[in-house]
């Protein structure tokens, strides 16, 4: 290369194709995405939400009232109508609530009266029919005998005059005297539905002291009889009577009950 001669330049190196620049677009999506949220701005967003949900419902809350402001008089009256007639069928529903509620307590009351009632019939009935125990107000009459001149006859006298006079439940000598009772003479002494007994023959009887006593008093009555027989006889009024001697509840073997 001579002098005033520019220099040869060599072999220029390969160039390789050039990178196209980013877009604004693509760098603010590349900002954006993937998020990065830190917790404040988390607890932010969710006060924010809170926040316009309240404000959501305020909104909704005041278009309602807003509305009914704005109503025509004639949807104002038909509104009150309407809850008029909720409130009246809501008191007719209450009304029969209560009704049925009485009438459930008037049977629950009547059923419960109807069983006491049954209870005490079936004591009463058991009293009268001696397979119950018994006891009350009454007398005790003692009748000794010692020559043996009273006969079942005078005993069942004297049985009869004290239901006439009130009696209720009777005791003879351990022996419950029922409707079917029956006496008669069995050797030297007295025998009750089959059963003998031996004197002194002692009546426990339930009923009205101020009657039976003196029904067994009257002129030619069952005392003076019995005298007349040469027995002793004695009537006391103990504080209570208890009638125990029981009978086995019998059941019939052909009569029914013609209730359905």
């Amino acid at each position: 290369m001579g002098p005033g001669q520019p220099p040869k330049e060599g072999p220029a190196a390969p160039v390789g194709p050039a990178e196209p620049e980013e877009t604004g677009r693509q760098r603010l999506a590349a900002g954006l995405w993937p998020p990065r949220v830190s917790r404040a701005q988390l607890i932010v967003a969710v006060l924010l939400f809170v926040l316009g949900l309240g404000l959501a419902i305020q909104v909704r809350s005041n278009s309602d009232s807003s509305a009914l402001r704005g109503a025509r008089q004639e949807d104002l009256v038909r509104i009150l109508d309407e809850l008029d007639g909720r409130t009246k069928r809501l008191e007719d529903e209450k009304q029969k609530l209560d009704e049925q509620r009485r009438e459930l307590e008037s049977s629950s009351n009547q059923a419960e009266e109807a069983r006491k009632q049954t209870v005490e019939k079936e004591r009463q009935l058991g009293i009268l029919a001696g397979t119950v125990a018994a006891q009350g107000p009454g007398i005790v009459l003692k009748i000794s005998d010692p020559k043996n001149q009273v006969q079942s006859d005078k005993l069942l006298d004297t049985l009869q005059e004290l239901r006439a006079a009130g009696a209720e439940a009777i005791q003879i000598n351990g022996v419950r005297i029922v409707a079917g009772s029956y006496f008669s003479d069995e050797g030297s002494g007295v025998a009750i539905d089959g059963k003998k007994i031996t004197q002194p023959y002692e009546f426990r009887v339930i009923g009205k002291p101020q009657d039976l006593e003196p029904a067994l008093n009257i002129p030619g009555g069952v005392v003076q009889s019995l005298e007349k027989e040469q027995a002793v006889v004695t009537v006391t009024r103990p504080a209570k009577i208890v009638v125990d001697a029981l009978r086995a509840a019998k059941q019939p073997d052909y009569a029914r009950s013609s209730s359905p």
